[in-house]
């Protein structure tokens, strides 16, 4: 693949007044926290009841004293998801264009001193790649790659998106974020949503693991979700790296916190959200605060109470034993038989992964499960913007 010169949209300091990054900067996390730490049983029993419920209410249900009755958060998580979202779950894939990348970031195997086979795919092979994923079954892609504005440059990504969009009816993008004339180039392409994950909301954390390349930008990051809906995606996704942050709780009030801020300002989008877990990579990072299994459970179960309108995605990060187990506790959508290289489906092995995938089962096997549970595994969204507009 050939480089080719590119504007880079302008990155002003701080963020745009009225977005939903500025409320988020504006929301009192070190007070949720306290109110975390403070919460007792009554405070618990008392969330668990409550019609509506805040971040204050979610503080409350992330709380240790809500860890003693996960059993109490499950079934009422299990039941509001039921309510407002039936008894489905939407099957995606990621399709990774390029493992090429001039920032460093501490934590991913794709980040630029690392040592590793790259492959950027031509806008061809990923067709090719496509038409493996179809044949299993997707109908939702989500195209992911690295940050090198001048490999992956809008052009190259308007064109990725022209190559899918005839015959895949849902595709979303994961890759360097853009300024609004990017993202209304990629809709007008045939993109409809956008995923962007902040990685951690601590400020300083965030300057600790960012350490070259125009992601340290942390505001810049952090608006991105406002760009994208300015520019016409139908969809946002958010999320953070659960591990890269000691403090675990207070990473789930900040992405909540976001969740709320964009379903204010942007009320018409659809939103979801996610928290994997770190996974092994190349270059060797290992978190100092793993997050474990029950966590993750509370973690869910609490989104779930506080946020009943936000889809919620498990992706193959986790393993298979507690993404089964989980299902019934909240989430709506879910990856399969992914691949985290560059041409992975159709010619694996001629570059390295971003990560370790841990759910390594096949699509059909996903599936299989889902159904054994009394869930549709959904692989066409017939209500997308696109699709509508056809």
């Amino acid at each position: 693949m050939v480089a080719v010169p590119v504007a880079l949209d302008s990155r002003p300091s701080g963020v745009p007044v009225g977005s939903a990054a500025e409320a988020v900067l504006a929301t009192d996390l070190d007070g949720l926290r306290a109110l975390c730490d403070s919460a007792t049983g009554t405070d618990v029993a008392a969330s668990l009841r409550a019609d509506r419920r805040s971040l204050g209410d979610l503080a409350v249900l992330l709380s240790p004293a809500a860890a003693a009755r996960l059993d109490d958060l499950a079934a009422a998580a299990h039941e509001a998801t039921v309510r407002r979202f039936g008894r489905v779950v939407k099957l995606f894939a990621p399709l990774y264009l390029s493992s090429e990348c001039v920032s460093t970031c501490t934590y991913c195997g794709f980040s630029a001193p690392n040592e590793i086979a790259r492959r950027t795919l031509s806008p061809e092979e990923v067709r090719a790649e496509a038409g493996t994923l179809l044949a299993a079954g997707f109908r939702h892609l989500l195209l992911v790659a690295g940050e090198h504005a001048r490999v992956v440059s809008p052009d190259y990504l308007v064109e990725c998106v022209r190559a899918l969009a005839p015959v895949v009816p849902s595709i979303a993008v994961e890759v360097q974020v853009w300024g609004v004339d990017t993202y209304r180039r990629l809709v007008e392409a045939g993109c409809e949503g956008l995923v962007v994950y902040q990685e951690t909301y601590d400020r300083a954390r965030y300057a600790d693991v960012h350490l070259k390349g125009k992601k340290r930008n942390y505001d810049w990051r952090l608006a991105a979700p406002d760009r994208g809906a300015e520019g016409g995606m139908r969809a946002l996704g958010i999320g953070a790296l659960l591990g890269l942050r000691p403090d675990w709780r207070s990473e789930v009030m900040a992405v909540a916190a976001h969740a709320r801020a964009l379903l204010r300002r942007w009320w018409r989008c659809e939103l979801s959200i996610s928290l994997p877990r770190l996974r092994p990579a190349t270059g060797g990072f290992e978190s100092t605060a793993p997050v474990g299994d029950a966590e993750m459970v509370q973690v869910l179960c609490a989104l779930r109470l506080c946020l009943p309108e936000v889809g919620i995605t498990l992706s193959t990060r986790e393993p298979a034993r507690l993404r089964d187990g989980m299902l019934r506790l909240g989430v709506t959508a879910m990856s399969a038989g992914s691949s985290t290289e560059p041409g992975g489906y159709t010619t694996p092995a001629a570059a390295d992964p971003q990560f370790e995938v841990s759910d390594d089962r096949t699509p059909d096997a996903i599936a299989a499960v889902l159904r054994a549970a009394g869930y549709d595994p959904v692989w066409k969204d017939t209500l997308g913007a696109r699709l509508r507009s056809r």
